[in-house]
Protein backbone atom coordinates (compact mmCIF):
# COMPACT_ATOMS: atom_id res chain seq x y z
CA UNK A 1 0.00 0.00 0.00
CA UNK A 2 2.84 2.38 0.94
CA UNK A 3 4.59 1.55 -2.32
CA UNK A 4 1.41 2.24 -4.30
CA UNK A 5 0.88 5.52 -2.43
CA UNK A 6 4.48 6.53 -3.08
CA UNK A 7 4.12 5.83 -6.80
CA UNK A 8 0.87 7.85 -6.92
CA UNK A 9 2.48 10.81 -5.17
CA UNK A 10 5.48 10.63 -7.49
CA UNK A 11 3.25 10.54 -10.58
CA UNK A 12 1.25 13.51 -9.32
CA UNK A 13 4.43 15.45 -8.57
CA UNK A 14 5.84 14.67 -12.01
CA UNK A 15 2.62 15.87 -13.64
CA UNK A 16 2.73 19.07 -11.61
CA UNK A 17 6.33 19.69 -12.65
CA UNK A 18 5.45 19.15 -16.33
CA UNK A 19 2.51 21.55 -16.07
CA UNK A 20 4.64 24.15 -14.29
CA UNK A 21 7.36 23.72 -16.89
CA UNK A 22 4.89 24.34 -19.73
CA UNK A 23 3.50 27.43 -17.99
CA UNK A 24 6.97 28.83 -17.34
CA UNK A 25 8.07 28.09 -20.92
CA UNK A 26 5.65 30.72 -22.21
CA UNK A 27 7.33 33.56 -20.34
CA UNK A 28 10.41 35.56 -21.26
CA UNK A 29 10.53 34.11 -24.76
CA UNK A 30 9.76 35.48 -28.19
CA UNK A 31 6.54 34.13 -29.68
CA UNK A 32 5.28 34.40 -33.25
CA UNK A 33 1.72 35.26 -34.23
CA UNK A 34 1.15 34.20 -37.84
CA UNK A 35 -1.28 36.35 -39.84
CA UNK A 36 -2.41 34.91 -43.21
CA UNK A 37 -2.94 38.38 -44.74
CA UNK A 38 -0.68 41.33 -45.63
CA UNK A 39 0.22 43.98 -43.07
CA UNK A 40 -2.20 46.86 -42.68
CA UNK A 41 -5.48 45.04 -43.31
CA UNK A 42 -8.24 44.34 -40.80
CA UNK A 43 -6.90 40.93 -39.80
CA UNK A 44 -3.43 42.34 -39.21
CA UNK A 45 -4.82 45.23 -37.16
CA UNK A 46 -6.79 42.84 -34.93
CA UNK A 47 -3.77 40.59 -34.37
CA UNK A 48 -1.58 43.54 -33.35
CA UNK A 49 -4.33 44.89 -31.12
CA UNK A 50 -4.54 41.59 -29.22
CA UNK A 51 -0.87 40.60 -29.28
CA UNK A 52 0.14 43.60 -27.16
CA UNK A 53 -1.89 42.87 -24.02
CA UNK A 54 -1.53 39.11 -24.43
CA UNK A 55 2.25 39.35 -24.69
CA UNK A 56 2.40 41.57 -21.62
CA UNK A 57 0.25 39.18 -19.57
CA UNK A 58 2.30 36.17 -20.67
CA UNK A 59 5.66 37.90 -20.21
CA UNK A 60 6.45 37.36 -23.89
CA UNK A 61 7.67 39.42 -26.78
CA UNK A 62 5.03 38.64 -29.41
CA UNK A 63 5.99 39.29 -33.03
CA UNK A 64 3.45 39.48 -35.84
CA UNK A 65 4.59 37.54 -38.91
CA UNK A 66 2.53 38.11 -42.06
CA UNK A 67 2.23 35.07 -44.35
CA UNK A 68 -0.31 36.03 -47.03
CA UNK A 69 -1.21 34.08 -50.14
CA UNK A 70 -3.09 31.08 -51.55
CA UNK A 71 -6.37 32.09 -49.96
CA UNK A 72 -4.84 32.09 -46.43
CA UNK A 73 -3.46 28.56 -46.89
CA UNK A 74 0.20 29.67 -46.70
CA UNK A 75 -0.42 31.09 -43.25
CA UNK A 76 -2.39 28.03 -42.23
CA UNK A 77 0.37 25.67 -43.34
CA UNK A 78 2.99 27.75 -41.51
CA UNK A 79 1.07 27.35 -38.25
CA UNK A 80 0.38 23.65 -38.79
CA UNK A 81 4.07 22.84 -39.35
CA UNK A 82 5.35 24.64 -36.25
CA UNK A 83 6.12 23.05 -32.88
CA UNK A 84 3.16 22.93 -30.45
CA UNK A 85 5.11 24.64 -27.68
CA UNK A 86 3.05 27.81 -27.33
CA UNK A 87 5.62 29.92 -29.15
CA UNK A 88 3.85 29.84 -32.52
CA UNK A 89 0.18 30.77 -32.71
CA UNK A 90 -1.80 32.36 -35.50
CA UNK A 91 -5.00 33.72 -36.92
CA UNK A 92 -7.26 31.56 -39.03
CA UNK A 93 -10.53 32.59 -40.60
CA UNK A 94 -13.52 31.17 -42.41
CA UNK A 95 -11.45 30.49 -45.53
CA UNK A 96 -8.53 28.82 -43.72
CA UNK A 97 -10.44 26.16 -41.79
CA UNK A 98 -14.05 26.03 -43.07
CA UNK A 99 -13.81 26.61 -46.83
CA UNK A 100 -10.41 25.69 -48.26
CA UNK A 101 -10.74 21.94 -47.70
CA UNK A 102 -13.94 21.90 -49.78
CA UNK A 103 -12.63 24.13 -52.58
CA UNK A 104 -9.09 22.97 -53.33
CA UNK A 105 -7.95 19.53 -54.52
CA UNK A 106 -4.75 19.69 -52.43
CA UNK A 107 -3.80 21.42 -49.20
CA UNK A 108 -0.72 21.47 -47.01
CA UNK A 109 -2.72 20.90 -43.83
CA UNK A 110 -5.90 19.27 -42.54
CA UNK A 111 -8.11 21.68 -40.53
CA UNK A 112 -9.58 18.77 -38.58
CA UNK A 113 -6.23 17.26 -37.52
CA UNK A 114 -3.42 19.81 -37.73
CA UNK A 115 -4.56 22.59 -35.39
CA UNK A 116 -5.22 23.19 -31.72
CA UNK A 117 -8.20 25.54 -31.56
CA UNK A 118 -7.58 28.15 -28.84
CA UNK A 119 -10.58 30.47 -29.19
CA UNK A 120 -12.62 32.80 -31.34
CA UNK A 121 -11.40 36.37 -31.75
CA UNK A 122 -13.64 38.45 -34.00
CA UNK A 123 -16.49 38.56 -36.48
CA UNK A 124 -16.60 40.85 -39.51
CA UNK A 125 -20.30 41.49 -40.24
CA UNK A 126 -21.38 41.71 -43.88
CA UNK A 127 -23.86 44.24 -45.20
CA UNK A 128 -25.54 44.06 -48.61
CA UNK A 129 -25.07 47.44 -50.28
CA UNK A 130 -26.29 48.73 -53.65
CA UNK A 131 -25.38 51.63 -55.87
CA UNK A 132 -27.82 54.53 -55.25
CA UNK A 133 -28.90 54.45 -58.90
CA UNK A 134 -30.52 51.03 -58.36
CA UNK A 135 -34.21 51.81 -57.70
CA UNK A 136 -34.60 49.68 -54.58
CA UNK A 137 -34.85 50.78 -50.95
CA UNK A 138 -35.16 47.46 -49.15
CA UNK A 139 -34.47 43.76 -49.52
CA UNK A 140 -37.92 42.78 -50.78
CA UNK A 141 -37.74 45.38 -53.56
CA UNK A 142 -34.31 44.04 -54.52
CA UNK A 143 -35.61 40.46 -54.61
CA UNK A 144 -38.60 41.53 -56.73
CA UNK A 145 -36.31 43.27 -59.21
CA UNK A 146 -34.00 40.25 -59.38
CA UNK A 147 -36.95 37.96 -60.11
CA UNK A 148 -38.11 40.26 -62.90
CA UNK A 149 -34.60 40.25 -64.42
CA UNK A 150 -33.17 36.77 -63.79
CA UNK A 151 -29.40 36.62 -64.22
CA UNK A 152 -29.09 40.32 -65.05
CA UNK A 153 -28.39 42.08 -61.76
CA UNK A 154 -24.65 41.96 -61.04
CA UNK A 155 -23.03 41.37 -57.67
CA UNK A 156 -19.37 41.83 -56.82
CA UNK A 157 -17.13 39.69 -54.63
CA UNK A 158 -13.47 40.08 -53.66
CA UNK A 159 -12.75 36.67 -55.18
CA UNK A 160 -14.06 33.21 -56.01
CA UNK A 161 -14.94 30.88 -53.17
CA UNK A 162 -14.65 33.38 -50.32
CA UNK A 163 -17.23 34.07 -47.61
CA UNK A 164 -18.74 36.95 -49.62
CA UNK A 165 -19.22 34.74 -52.69
CA UNK A 166 -20.65 31.81 -50.75
CA UNK A 167 -22.91 34.14 -48.79
CA UNK A 168 -24.41 35.39 -52.04
CA UNK A 169 -24.83 31.84 -53.32
CA UNK A 170 -26.76 31.00 -50.16
CA UNK A 171 -28.82 34.21 -50.42
CA UNK A 172 -29.84 33.35 -54.00
CA UNK A 173 -31.01 29.92 -52.83
CA UNK A 174 -32.95 31.33 -49.89
CA UNK A 175 -34.59 34.08 -51.98
CA UNK A 176 -35.12 31.94 -55.10
CA UNK A 177 -33.35 34.42 -57.38
CA UNK A 178 -30.54 34.32 -59.95
CA UNK A 179 -27.82 36.97 -60.04
CA UNK A 180 -24.69 37.48 -62.16
CA UNK A 181 -21.45 36.99 -60.24
CA UNK A 182 -18.55 39.35 -61.02
CA UNK A 183 -15.44 38.37 -59.02
CA UNK A 184 -12.61 40.82 -58.35
CA UNK A 185 -9.18 40.57 -56.75
CA UNK A 186 -9.93 42.13 -53.39
CA UNK A 187 -12.34 44.62 -51.84
CA UNK A 188 -10.77 47.77 -53.30
CA UNK A 189 -11.44 47.14 -57.03
CA UNK A 190 -14.88 45.68 -56.27
CA UNK A 191 -15.87 48.75 -54.28
CA UNK A 192 -14.43 51.04 -56.95
CA UNK A 193 -16.66 49.53 -59.64
CA UNK A 194 -19.67 49.51 -57.34
CA UNK A 195 -19.13 53.19 -56.55
CA UNK A 196 -18.82 53.83 -60.28
CA UNK A 197 -22.10 52.07 -61.03
CA UNK A 198 -20.60 49.20 -63.04
CA UNK A 199 -21.89 46.73 -60.42
CA UNK A 200 -25.31 46.66 -58.78
CA UNK A 201 -24.62 45.20 -55.33
CA UNK A 202 -21.98 43.83 -52.98
CA UNK A 203 -22.17 41.74 -49.80
CA UNK A 204 -19.20 43.40 -48.11
CA UNK A 205 -17.82 43.70 -44.62
CA UNK A 206 -19.07 46.74 -42.77
CA UNK A 207 -15.55 48.04 -42.08
CA UNK A 208 -14.83 48.46 -45.81
CA UNK A 209 -18.24 49.89 -46.72
CA UNK A 210 -18.96 52.15 -43.74
CA UNK A 211 -17.30 55.35 -45.06
CA UNK A 212 -19.19 55.06 -48.36
CA UNK A 213 -22.49 54.39 -46.58
CA UNK A 214 -22.02 57.42 -44.34
CA UNK A 215 -21.21 59.62 -47.34
CA UNK A 216 -24.34 58.43 -49.19
CA UNK A 217 -22.37 56.87 -52.03
CA UNK A 218 -23.73 53.41 -51.21
CA UNK A 219 -27.15 52.37 -49.92
CA UNK A 220 -27.29 49.65 -47.22
CA UNK A 221 -30.06 47.09 -47.73
CA UNK A 222 -29.62 44.39 -45.08
CA UNK A 223 -27.12 43.07 -42.56
CA UNK A 224 -26.31 39.36 -42.73
CA UNK A 225 -26.03 38.77 -38.98
CA UNK A 226 -28.46 37.56 -36.33
CA UNK A 227 -28.70 41.02 -34.80
CA UNK A 228 -28.23 44.60 -35.95
CA UNK A 229 -24.87 46.31 -35.93
CA UNK A 230 -23.99 49.08 -33.49
CA UNK A 231 -22.37 51.03 -36.34
CA UNK A 232 -25.42 50.59 -38.63
CA UNK A 233 -28.32 50.54 -36.16
CA UNK A 234 -30.96 51.51 -38.74
CA UNK A 235 -30.10 48.71 -41.17
CA UNK A 236 -32.31 45.60 -40.70
CA UNK A 237 -30.99 42.07 -40.67
CA UNK A 238 -31.89 39.71 -43.52
CA UNK A 239 -34.30 37.94 -41.16
CA UNK A 240 -36.03 41.21 -40.29
CA UNK A 241 -36.23 41.99 -44.00
CA UNK A 242 -37.95 38.70 -44.80
CA UNK A 243 -35.17 36.18 -45.58
CA UNK A 244 -35.06 33.74 -42.66
CA UNK A 245 -32.22 31.42 -41.63
CA UNK A 246 -29.57 33.43 -43.42
CA UNK A 247 -26.33 34.53 -41.83
CA UNK A 248 -23.07 35.22 -43.63
CA UNK A 249 -20.05 36.88 -42.11
CA UNK A 250 -16.32 36.41 -41.89
CA UNK A 251 -15.04 35.14 -38.56
CA UNK A 252 -11.59 34.64 -37.15
CA UNK A 253 -9.93 32.81 -34.31
CA UNK A 254 -6.64 31.87 -32.75
CA UNK A 255 -5.03 28.47 -33.30
CA UNK A 256 -1.76 26.67 -32.66
CA UNK A 257 -0.23 23.50 -34.08
CA UNK A 258 -1.90 20.23 -33.12
CA UNK A 259 -0.68 18.58 -29.94
CA UNK A 260 -0.31 21.67 -27.76
CA UNK A 261 -0.50 20.78 -24.03
CA UNK A 262 -3.92 21.56 -22.59
CA UNK A 263 -2.60 23.82 -19.84
CA UNK A 264 -1.02 26.10 -22.45
CA UNK A 265 -4.27 26.14 -24.43
CA UNK A 266 -6.20 27.10 -21.29
CA UNK A 267 -3.73 29.88 -20.45
CA UNK A 268 -3.72 31.30 -23.98
CA UNK A 269 -7.51 31.19 -24.15
CA UNK A 270 -7.80 33.01 -20.83
CA UNK A 271 -5.42 35.78 -21.90
CA UNK A 272 -7.09 36.04 -25.32
CA UNK A 273 -10.51 36.54 -23.75
CA UNK A 274 -9.12 39.07 -21.27
CA UNK A 275 -7.63 41.05 -24.17
CA UNK A 276 -10.93 40.95 -26.07
CA UNK A 277 -12.70 42.36 -22.99
CA UNK A 278 -10.40 45.38 -22.62
CA UNK A 279 -12.35 48.66 -23.12
CA UNK A 280 -9.72 50.07 -25.48
CA UNK A 281 -9.83 46.91 -27.61
CA UNK A 282 -13.64 46.91 -27.76
CA UNK A 283 -13.61 50.61 -28.69
CA UNK A 284 -11.08 50.15 -31.50
CA UNK A 285 -12.90 47.12 -32.91
CA UNK A 286 -16.21 48.99 -32.84
CA UNK A 287 -14.68 51.89 -34.75
CA UNK A 288 -13.66 49.40 -37.44
CA UNK A 289 -17.08 47.73 -37.57
CA UNK A 290 -15.65 44.51 -36.11
CA UNK A 291 -17.26 42.51 -33.29
CA UNK A 292 -15.30 40.69 -30.56
CA UNK A 293 -16.19 37.00 -30.44
CA UNK A 294 -14.63 35.33 -27.37
CA UNK A 295 -15.20 31.60 -26.87
CA UNK A 296 -13.80 28.62 -25.03
CA UNK A 297 -11.53 26.28 -27.02
CA UNK A 298 -14.38 23.76 -27.18
CA UNK A 299 -16.90 26.33 -28.43
CA UNK A 300 -14.52 27.51 -31.14
CA UNK A 301 -13.84 23.93 -32.26
CA UNK A 302 -17.58 23.25 -32.54
CA UNK A 303 -18.11 26.53 -34.42
CA UNK A 304 -15.46 25.59 -36.99
CA UNK A 305 -17.06 22.17 -37.53
CA UNK A 306 -20.55 23.65 -37.94
CA UNK A 307 -19.35 26.30 -40.38
CA UNK A 308 -17.41 23.71 -42.38
CA UNK A 309 -20.55 21.57 -42.75
CA UNK A 310 -22.72 24.57 -43.73
CA UNK A 311 -20.39 25.88 -46.42
CA UNK A 312 -19.50 22.43 -47.74
CA UNK A 313 -23.18 22.04 -48.62
CA UNK A 314 -23.31 25.46 -50.33
CA UNK A 315 -20.08 24.79 -52.26
CA UNK A 316 -21.27 21.36 -53.42
CA UNK A 317 -24.67 22.58 -54.58
CA UNK A 318 -23.13 25.57 -56.38
CA UNK A 319 -20.51 23.33 -58.02
CA UNK A 320 -17.58 25.56 -57.01
CA UNK A 321 -14.04 24.17 -57.31
CA UNK A 322 -10.77 26.10 -57.35
CA UNK A 323 -7.22 25.35 -58.39
CA UNK A 324 -4.28 26.29 -56.20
Amino acid sequence: MNSLLSRSIAAFALGAVVMLGHAQSLSKQTAKWIVPYPAGGGTDVVARLLAGPMGTALGQTMIIENKPGAGTMIGGETIARARPDGLTIGTVDTSTVALAQHLYPKMGYDPAKDFTYIGGTTRFPFVLVVHPSLPVNNLQELIAMARSKPGQLRYATPGLGGPNHLGMELFQRKANISLLHVPYKGDAPALQDLLGGQIDMYLVNTAASLPHIKSGKLRPIALSMARRSAVLPDVPTFAEAGVADFESYSWQGLVAPAGMPKEIVVRLNAELNKALALPEVIKKLSELGIEPSPTTPEEFTMHVRAQSALWEDVIRKAGIKLNE
